[in-house]
């Protein structure tokens, strides 16, 4: 079967792979659709990101959907064919962060395409998978299987406002547009947030924002002073979603969130300096937010429901013989957003 792997920087190939034999607990997938996100964009531009480096060839790929192809004996419920969206999160179940409930932190996580473990996990940049019964979620017969592949970047801006807590008739920022950003502020409209203003440095993102419900646009490259009014009486925003990973970004949320409000860090952008004398005397509650376990079933259900409508997001497709040229794409923030691969006529 033809896999996308990643060798080092710059060094992206479609490779036949052989597909793990079947366990009777598991089940074999048609891969559909995998979005490219911006982690398998880290490993193919610069081989890694922060201290996590590419030791050994690896199968990128993390957001994709699927067809059952078969079963192991002792799986019930499952009906070949069926259409599934796959969560790519596999603790294990037995560590002391999963028997508190915090799976995304599980010390023994399989999450596919990552290189934090050595030996890495392999992705689900794949023609066919194998996958663990848990990870399959039915999607319902008007959702394409392109949208489902969306569940996984969804699922992270459904773990973020659980990091926020209650966002629900706030004023809330979300700076970084990108499909995560956009796709929380979808979830953000589902979560009763009274008012969602979006800023990003790009035209095309925040276009995508309000199709997914923004309240107020606002281009920081052309419109540096949008967010002044912001910033009056000590800030007017009750919570933050940073998004981009930019030190530029988290000043901006700073500049504009209310003493004691929320300020959630979602993008991974590398190590940067913190104005401690304006979050201490905020009291700003700064959260991280990492992956996601629970929310997956979730994610799949708004999708399945029409609670949230992932298609602006979604700005190109390319088949798995082009995935090369898909990177290309999804590296170019002037033209696209989401860019997914696809693995069969589905």
């Amino acid at each position: 079967m033809k896999s996308v792997i990643c060798h080092s920087a710059k060094d992206l190939r479609v490779e036949n792979t052989e597909l793990p034999a079947l366990g009777e607990h598991q089940l074999r997938v048609n891969v559909a659709y995998g979005g490219i996100c911006g982690s398998d964009l880290h490993y193919y531009q610069h081989g890694g990101f922060g201290t996590v480096r590419i030791k050994q060839p690896i199968a990128l790929g993390h957001e994709v959907s699927g067809i059952v192809d078969g079963f192991g004996a002792a799986v019930t419920g499952v009906q070949k064919g069926q259409r599934i969206a796959i969560s790519p999160s596999r603790p294990c179940g037995h560590c002391r962060f999963c028997q508190a409930g915090q799976h995304n932190h599980c010390l023994h996580m399989r999450f596919y395409g990552s290189a934090m473990p050595f030996p890495h996990i392999q992705g689900a940049f794949s023609e066919q998978l194998i996958i663990e019964g848990y990870q399959a979620h039915p999607i319902a017969d008007h959702l394409s299987l392109s949208e489902a592949a969306l569940a996984e970047p969804l699922s992270v801006g459904l773990h973020a406002i659980q990091r926020a807590g209650s966002v629900l008739g706030k004023q809330v920022l979300v700076t970084g547009c990108g499909p995560i950003g956009s796709l929380l502020i979808g979830a953000l409209r589902r979560a009763g947030a009274a008012r969602i203003v979006a800023a990003d440095i790009a035209d095309l993102p925040l276009k995508c924002a309000k199709e997914m419900g923004a309240d107020e646009t606002i281009n920081l490259k052309t419109q540096a002073d949008a967010l002044d009014k912001y910033k009056v009486d000590k800030g007017q925003f009750d919570a933050v979603f940073e998004a981009s990973g930019s030190e530029a970004a988290l000043r901006v949320g700073l500049d504009t969130i209310v003493p004691r409000g929320v300020l959630v860090t979602v993008g991974m952008g590398g190590d940067i300096s913190l104005p401690m004398t304006q979050l201490v005397a905020k009291e700003v509650d700064m959260r991280g937010t990492f992956r996601f376990h629970a929310e997956f079933a979730t994610a799949v259900r708004f999708l399945n429901e029409g609670l949230v409508n992932g298609k602006p997001v979604i700005t190109g497709i390319l088949p798995v013989d082009r995935a090369i040229e898909a990177f290309d794409l999804a590296a170019d923030k002037s033209q696209s957003l989401k860019v997914q691969i696809s693995f069969a006529d589905a």
